[in-house]
């Protein structure tokens, strides 16, 4: 199978230059084309602009700014036969076939034999598109159906047509897989595939729920959010942020093409609410506002729409019940009504289609889970109500239950057996689920293994081939004393029995640093002893795993912050996923890293080689990282900020990186040599002040306050090597000393303490 080395993308609306920016994020040249303008002297002016919004854009399409020099911009008049030079070609214009079908008669002119050519459509029949094509062209054509934002979305659902290769197939599968992190679902080629075929009916009978019970939009999204295992966003959230004018559209499309009799006609009503939303503008986030938008004139107040009279009102608060969902299907009044309106009515859609848009359950599973970011996917929430409870209930209100229920009887979709989770097929039987080549997950082996050893924080686990793999297991995978003592006792364990370890969770999370609520708890009791050697202990742990007789391999993904990033920064080699987003974030409140992070910081700069030699320079990259608890925002820019070295590996595809991690750990053993302490050369005072002074610019700016000023010079402190000379050699053990005596002086700190506090309630930065 031939490799995909060039991508071209046709369509540089959202969609289009997302996907080529995602490509991009995977190493690869891309040409993205786009239409000439109708005005203007510059020809490739909508394709330029669509790189540069990016570049601006919130959150970031690419993931290093580096990924956009791959880009290369042009239009379809001048430059469509550059795509001979390409192995796929994305189709991403506008949603017209006769649009669609003009560009592959020109494509079919220009582009080589065997170069796969796809359309992101997600409305027109893939035997439409090709009508009119030669054979050649419809084996070299699929669907590759992208969400937005393709950065970020991680499903991608393709679709074959009979004529196409499955040769061809594969390859875009497999480089959308592993260069492009997409979870591959093939579905049949029906009107809106899977996610949006059943996402959209799910929106609309919730909206149309909603107002047939009176409820408020913050009602109806505290019921269909977190409860049913929907995004807290919930259901009018959800529609806002994907664009209200969207719905029509969709419906529109859906209508046109959907078969006679398809429940989703029974949903469609006359909206007049939303007609005049979108009229005046309001269109969701990416408008004026939408259900919800911020009043800006009143001082930003969140306000809702009121869905009886169509005016604005202040937020109110709604609590998420909290139910088992076969409980809440079953409480009295509005709450239980809406629930099951909801669920009874889009997890029948679900079943009865079935064989219709995809071969199994998993499948569409996986595509809501993905596309819709539920935690359950529709045939999980059924075995959570008890299939044959939600059969009976069907019944009991006249309503017919789906084949696949009658067929399953009073069983359950999924069962796990032999230490297999398995699923409950057409044929009545049920198989297993089988992860792709290459695709190890830690929750398969803990369904057939027992850990080697766990605590309430953490676990080890054997993953084969004398491999350890350390798991954290507390909320947020935030560190604390149980994680630093069962770290040791791991340490211990593979050194004598073991080959090789890897620090790795599945949570959504790798780790939001130290557990700040039980360092608020041991600050009110006065317990200063106790912090000490909660600080004097974690970096006692993480030197033992540095210099233990083994390679550990750190394999971070979501956050990686504070003593998560420090865990991963002792580590022999990392492999991060790569929307991994690091960072030493201490600072944030009113702290400074006190688990080795200030002298490994210091210690990647000095052997990046991109600063000038001397005490000062590396120095000084670390103080301005640090003290303004700069955070990677992907795994890309944590090697440009040095979190990450050159040499450490990223894995697109957050299902590939256990094995990923676990092949760097074994590629180490042989030879295998701990690595030698760093010494260091620092500043001393005279650096300490140079610091104070830059920080002190910040301060008379506005950039910082009065205690910012206090925390950074302590970090200066520690940075700078406290009372060294410049002719001294700092030990790596000096610096720990540093960090744990400016830790625990600053924790004492009331403003401090404030900050903590403020973080554990909000969430956010308290600047005081």
């Amino acid at each position: 199978m031939d490799a995909i080395k060039q991508v071209c993308v046709i369509g540089a609306g959202t969609m289009g230059a997302g996907i080529a920016a995602q490509a991009a994020n995977a190493g690869v040249p891309v040409l993205l084309l786009d239409i000439v303008p109708k005005d203007g002297a510059n020809r490739n002016a909508i394709a330029e602009g669509a790189v540069a919004k990016m570049l601006k854009a919130d959150p970031a399409p690419f993931m290093s700014k580096a990924a956009a020099k791959l880009i290369e911009t042009g239009n379809i008049e001048d430059d469509l036969a550059k795509v001979a030079d390409c192995d796929w070609i994305v189709e991403a214009v506008i949603e017209r076939l006769d649009i669609k079908q003009s560009l592959y008669a020109k494509l079919e002119e220009v582009r080589k034999a065997g170069t796969a050519v796809s359309s992101n459509t997600s409305t027109i029949p893939l035997g439409k598109l090709i009508e009119g094509r030669s054979d050649a062209f419809a084996a070299d054509f699929l669907i590759t159906h992208f969400f937005n934002p393709p950065r970020y979305m991680r499903l991608l659902e393709i679709v074959t047509g009979p004529k196409t290769s499955q040769d061809t197939a594969a390859k875009v599968a497999d480089f959308a897989d592993r260069a492009m992190g997409k979870t591959i679902v093939r579905t049949n080629d029906t009107p809106g595939f899977i996610a949006n075929r059943i996402g959209t009916y799910w929106l609309q009978v919730a909206v149309n729920a909603a107002m047939d019970l009176g409820l408020t939009v913050e009602q109806a999204d505290a019921i269909g959010g977190k409860p049913m295992g929907v995004p807290k966003t919930g259901i009018f959230g959800l529609i806002d942020l994907v664009g209200i004018d969207l719905m029509p559209l969709l419906q529109k499309s859906l209508t046109a093409t959907l078969p006679e009799g398809d429940a989703y006609f029974a949903t469609v009503r006359p909206m007049p609410l939303i007609d005049r939303m979108i009229a005046d503008g309001y269109t969701g986030r990416k408008g004026k506002g939408g259900f919800y938008r911020i009043n800006r004139e009143a001082g930003k107040r969140k306000e809702s729409l009121d869905l009886a009279t169509g005016d604005y009102r202040p937020t109110l608060k709604a609590d998420a019940p909290r139910a088992k969902l076969d409980q809440l299907i079953a409480l009295p009044g509005k709450t239980g009504d809406f629930a099951w309106a909801v669920l009874g009515q889009t997890l029948a859609y679900a079943a009865n289609l079935v064989g219709t848009i995809a071969d199994d359950i998993v499948a569409i599973d996986d595509a809501m889970k993905l596309g819709y970011n539920w935690k359950y996917g529709p045939f999980e929430l059924i075995d959570q109500i008890g299939a044959a409870a939600f059969a009976k209930r069907l019944a009991d209100e006249g309503r017919p239950a789906p084949a696949i229920l009658t067929t399953l009887g009073d069983r359950s979709f999924y069962r796990i057996e032999g230490g297999k989770r398995q699923y409950l097929g057409l044929d009545g039987d049920y198989h297993d689920i089988v992860r792709p080549d290459g695709v190890l997950l830690l929750e398969d082996i803990k369904r057939t293994a027992k850990p080697i050893m766990k605590n309430g924080s953490a676990a080890l686990w054997d993953i084969g081939d004398g491999v350890a793999c350390l798991e954290f297991t507390s909320k947020m995978n935030a560190l604390d004393g149980e994680t630093l003592k069962l770290l040791g006792q791991a340490t211990e364990h593979v050194a004598q029995s073991m080959k090789a370890l890897v620090v790795y969770n599945e949570g959504s999370n790798f780790s939001a640093g130290a557990n700040l609520g039980l360092a608020l708890f041991a600050v009110n009791i006065a317990a200063w002893g106790e912090i000490e050697k909660l600080v004097a202990g974690g970096q006692q742990a993480y030197k033992a795993l540095k210099y233990a007789p083994f390679p550990v391999v750190a394999a971070p993904a979501g956050l990686a912050l504070g003593g998560g990033c420090e865990i991963v920064m002792h580590a022999d080699a990392v492999q991060a996923h790569a929307e991994t987003y690091i960072g030493l974030v201490e600072c944030g409140v009113g702290l400074v890293p006190g688990w080795g992070g200030c002298g490994e910081y210091i210690d990647r700069w000095v052997k990046s080689g991109l600063l000038p030699r001397g005490p000062m320079p590396a120095v000084a990259k670390a103080f301005e990282t640090i003290s303004t608890a700069t955070v990677a925002k992907s795994a890309a820019e944590a090697k440009e900020l040095q979190f990450l070295r050159k040499d450490d590996g990223i894995t697109m595809n957050r299902d590939r990186l256990l094995a990923d991690a676990k092949s760097r750990a074994l590629a180490l053993v042989d030879g295998y040599a701990p690595p030698n302490p760093p010494e260091f050369r620092l500043p001393g005072e005279s650096g300490r002040v140079g610091l104070a002074m830059a920080a002190e610019g910040f301060r008379k700016r506005g950039l910082a306050t009065d205690y910012d000023m206090v925390v950074s010079d302590a970090l200066a402190t520690v940075l700078t090597g406290g009372d060294a000379d410049l002719i001294d050699v700092v030990s790596e053990q000096a610096l720990l000393d540093l960090e744990r005596a400016a830790f625990v002086k600053l924790i004492r700190d009331p403003r401090t303490q404030a900050r903590i506090e403020t973080m554990l309630e909000t969430g956010k930065p308290l600047r005081n």
